[in-house]
């Protein structure tokens, strides 16, 4: 009885928290939750990975609990779109992975223990996981392998050249998140106004504080692997991009590209040798060139691409940056 009792619960919050409407599909969506190259993935098969999700794995539970499941379905979606676009990377870049590994990794199957309650870390990289072991454990384990191969062809060779400017509350004063937000959006704007916009504004703004400010300054991505998997090392040359670099403090970063080199090692004082968690987020950004070679159309009941995060965000305002083209210069890929 009591399991009885357990699983009519378990029914009663998927049906409050699963059900998603479906009136904001847009067109030639009805039924998709993501087409990706004329290939549609169902609204029905996000469904199904979600109730797995629930069913199989204590975390997955929990979620449920806290009307937190719209984030596994953005999740899926992400990595429908990230599977193609690591496809598409691996097969331009010649990497691959040895089939004896694939399945010396399967037969280990890092994927097959289930997400109890209970996780140490943050809630994004916990759905990540979650995701990843509710999708084919095949794709889930070979495309992260791809993704770190990636990371690892260039995170010592990449680097920019950038003009920069911080945006932050004057000291002594309580940071307004959407005001800081707003500020960089329009210095963004400011900066993509013309080839010479942000030049000239980061010129102005270094005459008061040199520390916030800096033309064609070098970023090589071997230099913190932390901050490399941030959009200024996946934007292409004449973009501006605002974003925080630490979402935790209430600084935003506008920059605009100026030239991206990622043709031999570079020497750099590096900070530490990358963790596998670091390559994994830098392999990710390294798809970033490869976006606009994959056609995708996303149901807006699980939101809206966001290139600075390399995710779905639930809507435009909740975008983690933007990234403009520079008004009269042509984007440029590596």
């Amino acid at each position: 009885m009591r399991i009885m009792r357990r699983r009519r619960a378990l029914v009663g919050v998927l049906a409050g928290s699963l059900l998603l409407a479906g009136c904001n599909a847009g067109p030639g969506q009805v039924g998709a939750a993501v087409l990706i190259d004329g290939k549609s993935v169902s609204v029905d098969r996000v469904q199904q990975m979600i109730d797995k999700a629930v069913r199989e794995h204590p975390y997955g539970q929990k979620l449920a609990k806290e009307h937190k499941l719209d984030l596994v379905g953005r999740e899926i979606v992400r990595q429908e779109i990230l599977h193609e676009l690591t496809e598409r990377a691996a097969q331009r870049e010649g990497v691959r992975v040895d089939e004896s590994l694939a399945v010396a990794a399967l037969q280990k199957d890092p994927l097959a223990t289930p997400m109890e309650a209970t996780q140490q870390g943050d809630t994004e990289t916990n759905v990540q996981q979650l995701v990843a072991r509710v999708r084919d454990h095949r794709d889930a384990l070979v495309d992260a392998a791809l993704q770190t191969q990636l990371a690892l062809k260039y995170v010592d060779k990449l680097v920019v050249t950038v003009d920069h400017l911080a945006i932050s509350a004057p000291e002594g004063t309580t940071p307004n998140a959407n005001e800081l937000r707003e500020q960089a959006f329009e210095k963004a704007r400011q900066f993509a106004a013309s080839p010479d916009a942000a030049a000239q504004a980061v010129a102005q703004e270094a005459q008061g504080d040199s520390q916030r400010a800096g033309l064609g300054d070098k970023a090589a991505a071997a230099q913190s692997p932390a901050f490399a998997s941030t959009v200024m090392f996946g934007s292409p040359v004449n973009s501006v991009t605002a974003f925080q670099p630490t979402p935790e403090r209430p600084e935003w970063l506008v920059v605009a590209v100026r030239e991206r080199v990622a043709d031999k090692p570079v020497s750099v004082d590096q900070e530490a040798q990358p963790t596998a968690q670091q390559l994994a987020k830098v392999g990710v950004r390294f798809l970033q060139p490869y976006l606009d070679q994959v056609d995708f159309t996303v149901n807006p009941r699980y939101g809206v691409w966001d290139v600075v995060g390399m995710d779905l965000a639930a809507n435009e305002s909740s975008k983690k940056g933007i990234v403009l083209t520079v008004h009269g210069a042509t984007p440029q890929q590596r």
